[in-house]
């Protein structure tokens, strides 16, 4: 609905107390960025991969990106480095490695609203670490609604609803939701604003 594929039935989406509705759908997406828990990679090289996020991107954009997406290390240690192809759907890559693929492009794009689904669910603990602290340091201004399974994914923001069988169950600061859900299975979406 925040893309505007549906609108709602009841309800509103607002954006800084605008409905989007009343929203031009071009500026909408000028402002918002989507990271998939799969991420969706062009046959052809890492440099272009991330670029495609902000075409118009410089180099040294495109390498302060994964290196805020601890991906810069990684591609240097391969022969080809930025110019490496990825494969059809970026085959040749781990998950984690086309996650973060995915989040340089955010890192590149800087929107105003970024949409996380599940996008650092392929990624050892300490590379989420890494990457969750470069958010935050990066991501000052923006909105970030980040949908996670994981509690510790979500620690650092500033409210988090819980959602059962598409019901909001619970709502709160992330140190109450974390002590009263850290054993369960759940669906927990934030919103940081």
């Amino acid at each position: 609905m925040i893309f505007k594929f549906y609108s709602p039935q009841e309800g509103r989406i607002l954006i800084d107390d605008k409905d989007i509705a009343n929203y031009n759908t071009k500026s909408l997406y000028a402002n918002l960025t989507y990271v998939p828990q799969e991420t969706i990679l062009l046959h052809s090289t890492i440099y272009d991969n991330i670029k495609i996020a902000k075409p118009d991107a410089t180099d040294e954009e495109i390498y302060n990106a994964a290196k805020k997406a601890e991906l810069h290390d990684f591609i240097e240690s391969l022969e080809e480095k930025y110019n490496t192809i990825v494969g059809e759907r970026g085959i040749k890559l781990s998950g984690g490695q086309r996650q973060r693929i995915a989040l340089a492009r955010i890192f590149l794009r800087d929107s105003k609203i970024v949409i996380f689904d599940e996008a650092t669910s392929s990624l050892d603990n300490n590379t989420e670490f890494k990457i969750q602290r470069n958010i935050h340091k990066y991501f000052n201004e923006q909105t970030i609604i980040c949908i996670a399974h994981r509690l510790s994914t979500l620690k650092d923001m500033d409210k988090i609803l819980v959602i059962e069988k598409g019901k909001i169950v619970d709502s709160g600061t992330p140190e109450d939701i974390i002590a009263k859900y850290d054993n369960k299975e759940f669906m927990v979406e934030d919103v940081k604003i």
